[in-house]
């Protein structure tokens, strides 16, 4: 057996936490997710995750993208980006983590419904409010 018969085989055990989270689809290039990683918004097992961090079968992982919360409990490694069926095999996310996902983007979205509207490019007076509404 050749060396890199053995490195093959330990790909399909483990994998980089960028390639993952690009083959399982949550970004849809291998630039953002090395990104995101490298940004701290991707945790394994609770600890801060580098680019080259390895996941495994059973790692959890704590991800936020897009200021939503992800908890994904990896079940295996996807040998390639495939379609969305075959990407949502290989995690299964916590119930909680979905709720309040859920709740979190409807208040998003009455936050946007509550804005001034104006047709086209807000006037003097509506960017006043939105610069008020927006500060702390």
């Amino acid at each position: 057996m050749s060396q890199s018969d053995s490195s093959r085989r330990s790909e399909r055990v483990c994998l980089r936490i960028d390639r993952w989270l690009f083959y399982s689809r949550f970004f849809k290039t291998r630039v953002l997710s090395t990104a995101a990683v490298s940004g701290g918004h991707v945790k394994i097992n609770g600890e801060r995750a580098t680019p080259g961090g390895r996941v495994k079968p059973g790692d959890k992982i704590e991800l936020v993208r897009d200021r939503l919360p992800y908890s994904l409990e990896v079940l295996e490694i996807p040998g390639r980006r495939g379609p969305a069926a075959e990407a949502r095999r290989c995690y299964v996310e916590d119930a909680e983590t979905i709720r309040q996902r859920e709740v979190q983007s409807a208040s998003l979205r009455q936050d946007r419904m509550l804005m001034p509207k104006t047709d086209g490019r807000p006037d003097k007076h509506t960017r006043r409010k939105i610069r008020d509404r927006n500060r702390p």
